[in-house]
């Protein structure tokens, strides 16, 4: 079995040692340009189109993140790269469930307890009572309701907040979550929300989708949390509507534009908190543990989950 690592940097080793020591039997190397050799099985990050080229025996493609707009593109321009008949498979958590629910709900509970107005207050030197916030006044809408979108919808109705979620297709679930779905349930979901919680995959027809329409439905003075993709964002529309306090403020951890330009508006807005794309890190050891037993699934003439739609973009 020849297992074939590429990533843009070049950096493949701790990736090929360590699924070596799941699969012991398998010739595992990294991508150099002119690799035209056979594989069984690519595992990468962001390929360029000459990694992407047929290779004999190939029967799988994993792709080491949640979101396989690295592969695909925004637009889905990058599927005519993909072999014909070769299945796209993305990480399902790999550790980052946790990471996103804790950093999801941190940003929440902040603003809902209103610490962001007392660190305001903090640097102004002002003593001030502020009324708290009743959680019932304090509806979460949550776009994205598959792993990563599900664990963080499940942690902020632990803490009490009244939480709907927006998928594609017709999810279910018994935690108590308010489930819409389709172009029918977008509207229901975001609706008089106070926090939205964004974690959609990003597809052509998920380009842009927060914008000023959007935030229009949303609760005046309501909050935003990005953690998603930085193409999600219409940059000038929230702007706009922080300026307009139709937006109280947002927690932005994706960008456009990464890292994030020094002379771009958002380090000069005064209710925003930016953060380096670190809301939910793929971590090596459980990223290679589910790869590597794919592949042995694979091996043994087994289905496996995470296979991707390249149509849908997820």
């Amino acid at each position: 079995m020849d297992i074939l690592i590429f990533s843009p940097d070049g950096k493949t080793a701790a990736y090929e040692t360590g699924l070596a020591e799941h699969l012991p039997q398998a010739s595992i190397r990294g991508w150099q340009p002119g690799d035209t050799a056979p594989a069984d099985y690519l595992v990468l990050w962001k390929p360029n189109p000459e990694v992407l080229q047929p290779r004999e025996r190939l029967k799988a493609i994993f792709n080491l993140g949640a979101g396989v707009d690295g592969v695909l593109g925004a637009h889905g321009e990058g599927a005519q790269h993909l072999p014909a008949g070769v299945p796209l498979v993305r990480l399902e958590d790999a550790g980052m469930a946790d990471q996103m629910a804790q950093y999801v709900s941190a940003a929440a509970l902040r603003y809902f307890r209103r610490l962001d107005e007392f660190d305001a207050q903090q640097t102004r030197g002002q003593w001030k009572f502020q009324k708290p916030n009743r959680l019932a006044d304090f509806p979460v809408a949550v776009l994205g309701f598959g792993t990563l979108g599900a664990h963080v919808a499940k942690a902020l109705k632990s803490f009490g907040f009244p939480v709907r979620a927006w998928s594609r297709s017709q999810r279910s679930d018994d935690s108590g979550i308010e489930l819409h779905h389709g172009d029918a349930g977008f509207d229901a979901c975001v609706s008089g929300a106070r926090i939205l919680v964004n974690l959609l995959p990003l597809t052509p027809q998920t380009v842009d989708v927060l914008n000023a329409g959007l935030f229009a439905k949303l609760a005046h003075g309501a909050f935003l949390i990005n953690v998603a993709r930085g193409a999600h964002l219409v940059e000038a529309d929230l702007l706009a509507a922080l300026d307009s306090g139709q937006i109280a403020a947002a927690t932005l951890d994706v960008f456009r534009t990464e890292p994030l330009p020094a002379d771009h508006p958002f380090w000069r807005a005064p209710r925003l908190t930016l953060t380096p794309h670190i809301s939910a890190l793929t971590l090596r050891d459980e990223t290679v543990a589910q790869i590597a037993g794919k592949i042995a699934a694979l091996e043994r003439g087994e289905t496996i989950t995470g296979i991707v739609d390249p149509a849908r973009g997820y």
